[in-house]
């Protein structure tokens, strides 16, 4: 008998699933290896990281072979569909290795307008956020339950969450800055998990820059799933990278973006 086709979530489930299975033997080890991309700075990267994508990459040549793949590790690999999975085997790789739980598995699955649906997988917590056009869930310790922005409409009641100042120029600095500077709170460093927290109704705000595809595409879906926002600073799509301002409804977007598009 023939197998049933497994649908696109079933797939990027799969793929988080492996995932985890990749990369959460490393996490908190003392004796875990870091290496350096760059020359000048810091950019680390793990054999988990590598280990993840691998363990990706090889359900989507069961399932998905027609597919494209853009992944951090192995950049991209070319299909025939029109479709790319766009991978990020550990956002995060600086909190993976200080052993803080904020980095994540991000999953997009994307034409060329950008994400159609997306995954934020924290292994270690166990919880795993969805968002595409017919759904918006988490399921975690919790059990499941529906994803929902909240409704914060004035900027300084707003909750912000950055990577400043570890990323970006002094000119992005700068627009965050103006922003934070309004809010109620701000909190750093938290990698993707400050965009599942949009997602989930828990904080407003997440402005960042110097981001690649494949760090922002599965935010994306799952932020607007949820019924949030997610352009660039001037209001445009953000799914190439670049700066990015992720808000949990459109009239706080509104609000944040009238500071930024000065930057």
């Amino acid at each position: 008998m023939q197998e049933t086709p497994l649908t696109d979530l079933e797939v990027a489930e799969e793929m988080a699933d492996a995932a985890r299975e990749a990369i959460l033997p490393f996490f908190r080890q003392t004796d875990l290896q870091t290496l350096n991309k760059l020359d000048d700075g810091f950019d680390p990267v793990t054999i988990a990281d590598r280990n993840g994508e691998k363990a990706m990459r090889e359900v989507l040549a069961r399932h998905r072979p027609e597919d494209g793949i853009f992944g951090e590790e192995f950049g991209h690999s070319e299909g025939s569909s029109g479709r790319t999975w766009v991978l990020d085997p550990i956002d995060g790789t600086r909190g993976f290795i200080s052993g803080t739980p904020t980095w994540g598995v991000l999953i997009a699955l994307s034409t060329a307008n950008g994400p159609i649906m997306g995954v934020i997988d924290q292994p270690y917590i166990g919880e795993r956020f969805v968002g595409s056009s017919d759904i918006a869930r988490v399921t975690g310790p919790a059990g499941t339950a529906p994803l929902k922005t909240r409704q914060t409409a004035a900027l300084d009641q707003a909750v912000v969450f950055t990577t400043f100042p570890e990323v970006g120029t002094p000119e992005d600095r700068a627009g965050f800055e103006a922003v934070a500077g309004r809010a109620k709170l701000t909190r750093y460093g938290m990698d993707c998990y400050a965009y599942a927290l949009v997602a989930s109704g828990q904080v407003d705000l997440v402005i960042e820059s110097g981001l690649n595809a494949y760090d922002i595409q599965a935010p994306i879906a799952v932020i607007e799933a949820a019924g949030g926002v997610v352009t660039d600073w001037q209001g445009g799509p953000a799914h190439n990278g670049g700066r990015a301002l992720a808000a949990a409804n459109p009239e706080l977007h509104a609000a944040a973006l009238e500071i930024l598009r000065n930057y």
